[in-house]
């Protein structure tokens, strides 16, 4: 899930991207995203674009990334979508898009679902930006996701000087550092901060700091850099959960707010698999026994 939701970061601050891989969209439209579930099977969909504008000529896109080998992938990719359809009763034509690592990972017979391959579904194999050149600023972004470790900074480094102009700089500022953090777990922001040879200000200013640290930091003036930090972790994880579920018991929001950062990080990252509310205890339970 972390890397999925790395890319639809990406594709929802980049409308442009969407555009150029799916040819036929306008360069312009803007998307919502979501991550429903399918009741019926209880497939989850890893993203959801729908078109922002009630236009109906223009298509809602099933983005996926798929990192590695799964040989049920195709067919529950293409099952979740017509389910979706059914259920959601949507009355617009769809389109997919694919992000996938490399060729050479087994996804599955494509038999079944040629013609929606051929025609209603885009494949992006990642592995084959790294032999392209030039590449537009968009897929440069992509390409930062599977280069070596070893040239990422650099190449980092020049994508953020094409930038024309501070607005687009932060965007692109905001994106590389997800893209960075995900691909450096054990580095820490000012470590990034430091290999791209910014000043504290520049990082300082984006969304992705400031979603990820603020609160933290906002809570840390008041008890101290460590328990604010912890603090406003377990602040924004619990506003999430809220958001996707309405309410929360007492004693769940009690037991998050005991949590430490590091096991608030990895909550942050499952939340997003959780059905129903439920699901939180049995992770909170499952936390506690490994204690």
């Amino acid at each position: 899930m972390k890397t999925d939701k790395l890319f639809y970061r990406i594709f929802l601050n980049q409308p442009g991207l969407l555009a150029e891989l799916l040819p036929g969209l306008p360069p312009d439209c803007q998307f919502d995203y979501s991550a429903p579930v399918i009741k019926e099977q209880e497939f989850r969909h890893d993203g959801i674009l729908t078109p922002v504008e009630n236009d109906t000529n223009l298509p809602i896109v099933f983005l996926e990334a798929q990192m590695q080998t799964d040989t049920d992938f195709y067919g529950r990719y293409f099952a979740e979508i017509y389910l979706y359809l059914k259920q959601y009763k949507i009355i617009r034509p769809w389109r997919g898009l694919l992000i996938i690592k490399s060729r050479r990972h087994d996804l599955g017979s494509e038999i079944p679902y040629q013609y929606q391959l051929d025609n209603q579904v885009q494949r992006l194999y990642l592995q084959d930006l790294l032999h392209q050149n030039p590449l537009s600023p968009n897929l440069a972004l992509l390409q930062l996701i599977i280069l070596p470790k070893t040239k990422t900074v650099q190449a980092a480094q020049n994508l953020l000087k094409s930038s024309k102009g501070q607005a687009e700089f932060r965007q692109k500022l905001d994106l590389v550092e997800a893209i960075l953090v995900n691909k450096f777990p054990n580095l820490s922001l000012e470590e990034i901060l430091k290999m791209l040879d910014l000043k504290a200000a520049d990082i300082t200013q984006t969304r992705f700091y400031r979603d990820v640290f603020q609160l933290g930091r906002q809570e840390g003036e008041q008890k101290g850099r460590q328990e604010g930090a912890q603090e406003g972790e377990a602040k924004l994880i619990i506003g999430q959960l809220k958001r996707r579920f309405g309410v929360m018991t007492p004693n769940q929001e009690t037991q998050i707010r005991t949590l430490s950062v590091p096991m608030l990080e990895a909550l942050g990252e499952v939340l997003l698999d959780f059905i129903n509310p439920t699901d939180i205890d049995t992770w909170l339970s499952n936390q506690e026994n490994l204690k």
